[in-house]
């Protein structure tokens, strides 16, 4: 698992047409296995959007982790409504997606007609330091995984600008997610959530969400892998010892560059550096490449269970 640096695509799209379409497959595959994409020089937001979101702030409530937009309501959450032009923002975190989006179309082109776009989001606060709950915190390597949006087997995908105009956002990575499922998955409980669709608990809970949406009320509904990743994405924050002795390997992603990772397979965590912007999109298990190679698979072996 490292960091790739592409240089035969650029914001004018590819380089050499003809060697797309096996270039797009390789990406792809590397994404897949762990790996991180990263366009150093690639222009994604012009002057004047660079200058806005450097300049917005985040509401101060400790509940609100980032700035974020959702195109599907178009609904704007999380900055400081004083001084801040909320209809410019919502116009650059959109423009943002659909580039992101068209980006993702044509360099990973076997996704392209599967592809789901998920939240963006604008993180301007400081991450060193950053005072946040312990499930929370950036700075503890984690895999992703959204409580209010279950993958439900879908791959995670995810692409990062770093909008500082001087300072790099540090990142560091561990292990894939393969390996450290191996390793402490049962530990974590997996087992338990792979039996538990035929349980009482089980039941009941598919109960309450058939009545909340009955009653017009959304209520997440949840497959047994995603219970499973989020309690995953909590174990390993709250494993003090994982935490401490983990294999940890350093990036330092440059001011104006973008790259893209499957957050699902790569364990990470963000050490310091604001202002970044991201764009989520989940990828159905069908276009995978190398399918067994998912989370869903992968904890689909351990368990003996299917958990979709």
């Amino acid at each position: 698992m490292g960091v790739i640096e592409i240089t035969t695509f650029t914001e004018l799209g590819w380089s050499d047409p003809d060697a797309a379409p096996e270039r797009a497959r390789c990406f792809c595959e590397r994404l897949e296995r762990g790996d991180i994409l990263l366009l150093h020089r690639f222009p994604v937001i012009g002057d004047d959007e660079r200058r806005l979101l450097t300049e917005v702030r985040q509401a101060g409530s400790s509940f609100v982790k980032n700035i974020s937009y959702d195109a599907a309501s178009a609904r704007l959450r999380g900055f400081a409504r004083r001084g801040t032009d909320a209809a410019t923002l919502a116009r650059v975190l959109a423009g943002y997606s659909d580039r992101m989006g068209a980006v993702a179309a044509e360099l990973l082109a076997p996704y392209a007609d599967g592809l789901e776009p998920d939240v963006t989001s604008f993180r301007p606060i400081e991450e060193r330091g950053r005072n946040l709950r312990g499930r929370s915190r950036n700075d503890l390597i984690h895999v992703d995984s959204f409580p209010t949006r279950p993958a439900r087997g879908r791959r995670i995908l995810r692409f990062f600008t770093n909008v500082n105009p001087r300072e790099p956002r540090v990142w560091v990575t561990a292990q894939t997610f393969e390996e450290l499922a191996r390793a402490m998955a049962l530990e974590a409980g997996l087992v338990q959530y792979a039996s538990a669709a035929g349980g009482m608990k089980a039941r009941l809970k598919r109960a309450m969400t058939a009545t909340l949406r009955g009653a017009g009320i959304k209520s997440p509904e949840r497959s047994r892998y995603d219970e499973f990743m989020l309690r995953f994405h909590d174990y390993l924050k709250g494993n003090q010892k994982f935490q401490r002795d983990c294999y940890r390997q350093r990036y330092e992603f440059p001011a104006g560059s973008t790259w893209i990772a499957m957050t699902d397979m790569v364990p990470h965590a963000v050490l310091s550096g604001r202002h970044a912007l991201e764009q989520t999109f989940f990828v159905p298990i069908r276009l995978m490449l190398t399918p067994e190679k998912s989370p869903l698979r992968i904890l689909e072996s351990i368990a003996g269970a299917v958990l979709a």
